[in-house]
């Protein structure tokens, strides 16, 4: 009995290895498209944008482990085929970014990082786009009040970088000084950060530094006339502008300026009419375009004459309606950013109060996504695919990144 059944296993073993040979000649021996030579067939599908992907992996094992393998990542890189990407963080997300391709209309997850715990939440950070890679910088991890109720929020120096064609995390080079909501932006492929506040500034930090992402590397640069906290970060006709949170009232209309050429500092006097309440309230387009959304009362849209510093009105952002609700809703804390000549509007909340007068209301998060080409008049708005499950709600860190 004992030699029939280790006949039996040697033959279902000769079988395994038969079958696993024959899928490996068949992989080797198959096209990748049937009639185009490969390396033409290799192009055609490295030129996809990352939001078919999903759909290339389901046409067969080959296809996926193609799409899945480093030689695809580094053609990509190579031939700088990035794509258009939207990253998104909104609050029901549980520090997991989303992606949008507006080529594709399809949004999908991002892999999670490792640098939040769970039961742990990340806020007070900068998002920016540069050398074709996604950057989450410092800011602060705090516990839900449920988890932990007695830990104190821990701020941070680390820096995650997020690669596009490979999908995949990693740490880049840490900050010198740990800081959150602080001034952020990339100026000529390197980005600038100053400001903001931890546990030693807690009236704000008057340092700034410089990220060079080719050589993963950071560097001091002269420190800002004034600390400043709880700051925005502008790159304006090649320099770096940061902006108090209180820019935009009379009483506060300067801003630090640095200029990367001369590597010096100066105030200047200017309007830059900023809702405090916004973290992505303004966005910088081809030509030094700028758009921004004022909510004081009214979500109004306005951009700035690059020569003479007006600002003047070019729309509005359009209410919400909700299904089986009689009345238009404004919402609030949405997310504003540009990509490829259009400026996007996404996710927020909406207060959907009863009809009875009572004075109770329901939060309802958005997934929805708006759009509109800025230079139409009137502005023409459009909704995208909303946002994938669970994304939704107020808007954490949003930031574009397109193909050069």
């Amino acid at each position: 009995m004992v030699g029939v059944l280790k006949q039996v296993r040697e033959g279902d073993r000769r079988i395994h290895f038969q079958s696993l040979e024959l899928e490996i000649m068949e992989s080797i021996e198959q096209s990748i498209i049937p009639g185009l030579p490969d390396d033409l067939a290799f192009r055609c599908l490295a030129k996809l944008s990352h939001g078919y992907h999903g759909a290339l992996e389901c046409v067969s094992r080959g296809w996926r482990d193609f799409v899945r393998s480093a030689d695809y990542s580094c053609y990509k890189a190579r031939n700088g085929w990035s794509g258009s990407w939207l990253f998104v963080l909104t609050e029901r997300s549980k520090n997991q970014w989303v992606a949008y391709d507006p080529e594709a209309d399809r949004w999908h997850p991002l892999p999670r990082t490792r640098s939040v715990q769970d039961g742990w939440h990340h806020s007070g950070f900068a998002c920016v786009c540069v050398s074709s890679c996604l950057l989450v910088i410092g800011g602060c991890y705090a516990p839900s009040v449920s988890s932990f109720p007695h830990q104190k929020p821990v701020v941070t120096k680390d820096v995650m970088r997020f690669d596009p064609f490979k999908k995949e995390w990693r740490l880049a080079a840490s900050m010198r000084t740990p800081r959150t909501h602080f001034a952020c932006t990339a100026v000529a492929g390197k980005v600038y950060v100053a400001g903001g506040r931890n546990v030693t500034h807690s009236r704000g930090i008057p340092s700034a530094e410089v990220y060079d992402p080719v050589a993963d590397r950071w560097e001091e640069l002269p420190a800002m006339p004034r600390p400043q906290m709880d700051c925005s970060g502008l790159s304006y006709r090649g320099c770096f502008h940061v902006l108090s949170d209180q820019v935009g009232f009379a009483e506060q209309n300067t801003s630090e300026v640095f200029n990367p050429v001369d590597m010096s500092w100066s105030t200047v006097e200017d309007i830059w009419p900023f809702s405090r309440a916004m973290q992505f309230a303004v966005q910088v387009m081809k030509n030094d375009r700028v758009y921004t959304i004022v909510d004081w009362g009214e979500s109004l849209i306005k951009t700035r004459d690059t020569d003479e510093g007006e600002w003047y009105n070019v729309g509005s952002v359009p209410s919400v309606v909700l299904p089986n609700h009689p009345r238009e809703l404004e919402a609030f804390g949405y997310g504003f950013a540009a990509l490829r000549d259009e400026l996007y509007v996404i996710g927020g909340k909406v207060l959907k109060w009863e009809e009875s007068g009572a004075g109770r209301f329901d939060i309802v998060r958005l997934p929805v996504v708006r759009v509109c080409n800025p230079l139409d008049r009137p502005l023409n708005w459009r909704e995208t695919k909303p946002m994938c499950i669970p994304a939704g709600g107020s808007i954490i860190g949003c930031v574009s990144l397109e193909e050069p």
